[in-house]
């Protein structure tokens, strides 16, 4: 039995381009672990159980996608132990799954190679690739497409879930975007993020990375401006929301910030995590 931590994830960008002809958005978007942290507990079994959560079904679907790949009779236990709260924007049920492909497709007598668990990792969800190997990553395509990136790590992330925040499927929020006027001039946009990237050298430099797209959709909550009013160098909503981030350069000021926000918000300092 292997008990392994599932990490949380924050954008650090997040660009919505056109829709493709599968049905999903084209994004760029830059791909940060942080040390909220679920986890996954998975052994052999003679038929698949998902336990600790009622309402998983991203672990669910990827181990019975893996199982039929693998293609011989294949099935384990698993127990998941949540700490990130669900459909936030802050990637843990993506966590979930993409820990429990990994951890699984090393019982098998073949395991899948490296290319073909990402292709069934893409089947299970767009954030689900970026999970099953470590680093900070530049996510293109539907997010399936992935390039591996040195980022700074040294600072600190208040992450903020406003207590009576509407929560909406990543469906909704991307269906308001395209409602809404949805991608304005996309590859030009994606050109200055991708150069904005390549010059960060220091934690400040995200400061300079355009807000996440999908706040015209989700609205942009309150407590984006009040991190910056509280010190932040820069601060925006992950992924599709609710959830937001703040950056800070010192522990300190992330713990004082995270302070004042506790009567209207669930709150959490934490480090990025490679």
């Amino acid at each position: 039995m292997t008990r392994v931590p599932a990490a949380a994830k924050i954008n650090l960008a997040l660009l919505v381009g056109p829709l493709r002809e599968d049905g999903l958005h084209e994004v760029v978007t830059v791909l940060q672990r942080v040390d909220l942290c679920d986890s996954v507990t998975i052994e052999r079994a003679p038929e698949l159980v998902v336990e600790g959560y009622r309402k998983d079904t991203l672990v669910r679907s990827a181990l019975s996608k893996l199982a039929r790949r693998a293609g011989d009779g294949a099935a384990w236990r698993v127990q998941l132990r949540k700490r990130i709260p669900p459909a936030t924007g802050l990637g843990g049920g993506s966590a979930d799954a993409g820990v429990a492909l990994t951890l699984a497709n090393r019982t098998l007598g073949q395991p899948l190679a490296e290319e073909e668990l990402g292709g069934l990792a893409a089947e299970v969800g767009a954030d689900v690739p970026f999970f099953l190997a470590p680093g900070p990553k530049l996510a293109e395509g539907a997010g399936e497409r992935l390039r591996r990136l040195e980022l700074p790590q040294d600072y600190w992330v208040v992450l903020a879930l406003p207590r009576f925040a509407r929560k909406s499927s990543t469906a909704d929020v991307y269906r308001r975007f395209d409602d809404l006027g949805g991608p304005q001039d996309f590859e030009e946009r994606r050109g200055s993020l991708l150069e904005g990237l390549a010059a960060v050298r220091r934690p400040r430099d995200f400061a300079a990375f355009p807000p996440n797209d999908l706040v015209v959709a989700a609205g942009r909550p309150t407590l984006v401006d009040e991190l910056i009013g509280r010190g932040a160098f820069r601060a925006d909503v992950s992924g599709a929301g609710p959830a937001v981030y703040g950056l800070f350069h010192h522990r300190r000021d992330a713990q004082a910030a995270a302070r004042r926000l506790r009567a209207r918000a669930r709150v959490w300092v934490v480090a990025p995590v490679w």
